[in-house]
C-alpha cells in the first residue's frame, strides 16, 4: 500500500480510503480472476504501490459478457419502463454525489488528478451525465410513418444490446460515465474495462451501481490490460457495440477485431492535436492558452503572450495533487513520464527553442515541469502528435488563411480553440475547423447536452448530448399492410 503520510497528505484533513475494491465485478458480485493473476495499480505521486488489482483475461470477459447477455436477453433492465430505468439511475447519481470525497481521492490517488478538481468538478459531472440521461430514459421513441402505399408503418427504437466500454486513464471518472450513463438509459447491458492505470474509482463505481438496485449483470467490470482483456472485448461475438476511447492506433485494432468478429456496431474517440488560434484582439492577460498544447498566436501580439506564458509557467505550482494549492499533479504513471520526456528531447533535437521546463519537477513521483517551446515548425514530432503532458508548442501567424490552413494541417480533428473579440472571425474559422467541436473564448467547455467526437484520425460516434443515448440504439421498422384498401 502507498505511504498515506508523506507529501503533502501529512498534515491534510482529506480521509484517504481504504482500498476496499480490487476484485472484478460480475454479475454483481466481486469475485477474483480465473487465473488468480493480480497486477499493481501505482500512486503516481511516488511509485509506490497503491493495491494489487485482479487482472482479467479472456476466461474473465466471457464469464462477463455471459451475465450481460443474459441480463440483456432475459433480466428486467431493457424490458422496464424508461422512468423505472431513470429512478435507479438517480439513486446512483446520489451515491456517487455522497461519495465525492472517497472517488476523488481514489483518482487523485490512482492518476494524478487534482484532488480539489475531482471534488468540485469531475466526480459531480459524472453524477449530473446520471441525471441528465436518467431523464432522457423514458423519451426515446420511434415514429409513425407515412408510407407511400397502401401500408401501415412506425419504428421501434431499442437498446443496442451488450456493450462493452473501454475508457481511458486521463479522465476515469468522466468516461466511466459518460460512456455508462448513456448505455444504461438506453436499456443496454455492458462489460466496462478501464485503464489498467486507473482501475479503482470503476471499481468502486460498480460497488455504488448495486447498491443504487441496478440488476445483477448490467453493470459488469474488468479490470486487466489492454492487449488482454481490451481485447477479448473488441472481438467477442456476443458484444454487440463497442465504446472505445484512447489512441487512434489501438482505435484501428478495436476496428479490426470488430470487423473480423460479428461486425459489431463501434464508436471511437481517438487522439487529437487540438489547435488554440489567439488573434490579435485577444486579451494577452486571459488564461485560455494554457489548455491548448499547440497553440497559434497572431503575431501582433506574439511577443506579449509569449512573455506572459512564461510569467505564467514560472508561477505554475506544481506538487501533491491533494493540495488544493497545486495546479499540476504528477503524470499517470512511469511509462508516460519517460514518454513525454522523449517528446520534449525529441522537439529540441527537431530544432524547436526550449523557453521554459522542460526536466523532472522534483526527485520523487512522476511531476514534470511545465513545458513551452517557441519556433516550432508544422512538421515538427511537438506540433503533430499528442503528447499527452505538459508541453506547448507556440508558433506565430499572419492571416486568418494561414491560421486555419496550418491548424487543419494535421491528421487529427478533435476539437479546437478560438480566442478573438471579432464575431466574423469567430464564425469564419469557426466554419472552416476540421474539428468536432471548437470553443471560442473558452476551452475545454464540456456539457452534457453538447456532443462531443472527431473528424479525421480522432474517430467517429459522439458522446455526450443525445447523440450519446441514440449510439445505444438500433431502430427497428414495423410494417402491416392495410386491409380492405382498394388499392390493394
Amino acid at each position: 500500500m502507498a505511504d498515506k503520510s508523506n507529501g503533502y497528505l501529512a498534515d491534510s484533513f482529506i480521509n484517504i480510503p481504504e482500498i476496499k475494491f480490487t476484485k472484478l465485478f460480475i454479475n454483481g458480485e466481486f469475485v477474483d480472476a480465473i487465473s488468480g493473476k493480480r497486477f499493481e495499480t501505482i500512486d503516481p505521486r511516488n511509485g509506490e504501490v497503491i493495491a494489487r488489482v485482479a487482472e482479467g483475461d479472456t476466461e474473465d470477459v466471457d464469464l462477463a459478457v455471459k451475465a450481460a447477455r443474459q441480463a440483456f436477453d432475459h433480466g428486467p433492465w431493457p424490458r422496464m419502463p424508461g422512468h423505472a430505468r431513470g429512478r435507479l439511475m438517480m439513486k446512483f447519481a446520489d451515491l456517487v454525489e455522497q461519495h465525492a470525497e472517497e472517488a476523488a481521492a481514489l483518482d487523485t490517488m490512482d492518476a494524478g488528478k487534482l484532488y480539489s478538481i475531482g471534488k468540485l468538478l469531475d466526480i459531480p459531472v459524472g453524477a449530473a451525465s446520471l441525471r441528465y440521461y436518467a431523464g432522457a430514459a423514458d423519451k426515446i421513441h420511434g415514429e409513425t410513418l407515412k408510407m407511400s402505399r397502401e401500408l401501415h408503418g412506425y419504428t421501434l427504437v431499442e437498446p443496442v444490446g451488450v456493450v462493452g466500454h473501454i475508457i481511458p486513464w486521463n479522465f476515469p471518472t468522466n468516461m466511466f460515465f459518460m460512456k455508462t450513463a448513456p448505455a444504461l438509459a438506453a436499456g443496454c447491458t455492458m462489460v466496462v474495462k478501464p485503464a489498467e492505470q486507473t482501475p479503482l474509482s470503476a471499481l468502486f463505481y460498480a460497488y455504488l451501481s448495486k447498491l443504487a438496485g441496478i440488476p445483477d449483470g448490467v453493470l459488469n467490470v474488468v479490470t486487466g490490460f489492454g492487449a488482454t482483456a481490451g481485447a477479448a472485448i473488441a472481438s467477442h461475438m456476443d458484444i454487440d457495440k463497442v465504446s472505445f476511447t484512447g489512441s487512434t492506433e489501438v482505435g484501428r485494432l478495436v476496428m479490426q477485431a470488430a470487423a473480423t468478429s460479428n461486425l459489431k456496431h463501434v464508436s471511437l474517440e481517438l487522439g487529437g492535436k487540438s489547435p488554440v488560434i489567439v488573434f490579435d484582439d485577444a486579451d494577452p492577460d486571459g488564461e485560455v492558452c494554457v489548455a491548448g498544447s499547440r497553440v497559434f498566436v497572431q503575431e501582433g501580439i506574439y511577443d506579449e503572450v509569449v512573455n506572459k506564458l512564461v510569467e505564467k509557467a514560472k508561477n505554475w505550482t506544481v506538487g501533491d495533487p491533494f493540495d488544493p494549492n497545486v495546479k499540476q499533479g504528477p503524470q499517470v504513471d512511469k511509462k508516460q513520464f519517460e514518454r513525454v520526456l522523449s517528446y520534449i528531447e525529441q522537439g529540441k533535437r527537431d530544432g524547436a527553442s526550449l523557453l521554459f521546463g522542460g526536466k523532472q519537477h522534483g526527485k520523487n513521483g512522476y511531476y514534470i515541469q511545465p513545458t513551452i517551446f517557441i519556433d516550432v515548425e508544422d512538421h515538427m514530432v511537438v506540433a503533430q502528435e499528442e503528447i499527452f503532458g505538459p508541453v506547448m508548442s507556440l508558433m506565430k501567424f499572419k492571416t486568418i488563411e494561414e491560421a486555419i490552413e496550418r491548424a487543419n494541417s494535421t491528421k487529427y480533428g478533435l476539437a479546437a480553440g478560438i480566442v478573438t473579440k471579432n464575431i466574423d472571425t469567430a464564425n469564419t474559422v469557426s466554419r472552416s475547423i476540421r474539428a468536432g467541436v471548437v470553443w471560442i473564448n473558452c476551452y475545454f467547455a464540456f456539457d452534457n447536452d453538447c456532443p462531443y467526437g472527431g473528424y479525421k484520425l480522432s474517430g467517429f460516434g459522439r458522446d455526450l448530448g443525445m447523440e450519446a443515448l441514440y449510439k445505444y440504439t438500433q431502430t427497428k421498422s414495423v410494417v402491416t399492410p392495410i386491409y380492405n384498401s382498394p388499392w390493394l
